[in-house]
């Protein structure tokens, strides 16, 4: 007869010991699952983040600009966009020969020129960065001398710094780098903490040189300049950088101590 094999677990040790799951009653919570919100309630919550990132990017770190003015052709259009730097500045960055900036009105400069007033909605648009600046007490020309520069313009030019002739090819085509006009001839030094400006078009800009009986002498503070200008954005299809032309980059164009 063969062997006789009995089962001698308990009834306790079931399953479990041959290695079959025991399934267990999940724990009962006494919360449901979370509810999400709908779209419509949390539409305020997103469109106030959004506005105050735009803000903070118009306050410390770039602005849009719109040109009003044909004074910096044919490097700027009227109706153009720009990008301006506002983050640099907050380093210790000052303005530098050959760039495009962005300033506040120094001295009535804009006395007599009408600027188009905007309405409610665009002002809260351009102050909160949703909008470009217009309408506002705001320049832009390009640097053409810094602290310690002599800027000088004898005939129709060239136009010089600290004896050096500039080679300008962003000057509107027609232009002479200087005007015959009383305004148009000079000889001048920019004092400390101040920048001399000039537009591109050099016929058709009221810039630092026509403002010579001002206090400050046609000098830009440099606490009225916004920014630099570093990028045209709009229209797309003239989309470029503002960079430092290379006329400016001539060895020996720094002022001798």
């Amino acid at each position: 007869m063969g062997d006789l094999v009995v089962d001698t677990r308990s009834d306790r040790e079931g399953p479990e010991d041959e290695g079959d799951p025991v399934k267990r009653p999940a724990p009962v919570s006494g919360r449901g699952p979370k509810r999400r919100r709908p779209f419509w309630m949390e539409l305020p919550l997103l469109v106030g983040v959004a506005l105050v990132l735009a803000f903070l990017i118009k306050t410390f770190l770039l602005q849009a600009f719109l040109i009003p003015s044909g004074s910096m052709q044919n490097t700027l259009q009227k109706g153009d966009r720009v990008l301006v730097d506002k983050l640099t500045p907050w380093f210790g960055s000052e303005p530098a020969r050959g760039e495009v900036v962005v300033f506040r009105d120094p001295g009535d400069w804009l006395e007599g020129h009408p600027v188009e007033e905007p309405n409610v909605a665009q002002k809260f648009l351009s102050a909160i960065g949703l909008m470009p600046a217009a309408g506002e007490n705001h320049l832009i020309k390009r640097v053409i001398g810094v602290a310690g520069d002599t800027v000088e313009c004898a005939g129709t030019g060239p136009l010089k710094v600290n004896s050096k002739p500039l080679t300008e090819p962003y000057v509107f085509a027609g232009n002479t780098a200087c005007s015959t006009d009383a305004g148009g001839q000079f000889k001048v030094t920019v004092p400390s903490g101040h920048i001399w400006v000039m537009g591109d078009h050099r016929q058709s800009s009221q810039d630092s040189r026509y403002h010579q009986q001002d206090p400050r002498g046609g000098m830009v503070p440099l606490k009225d300049v916004v920014g630099r200008a570093v990028v045209l954005a709009w229209p797309v299809d003239r989309w470029a950088t503002l960079p430092v032309p290379s006329t400016f980059e001539q060895p020996g164009l720094a002022p001798t101590p």
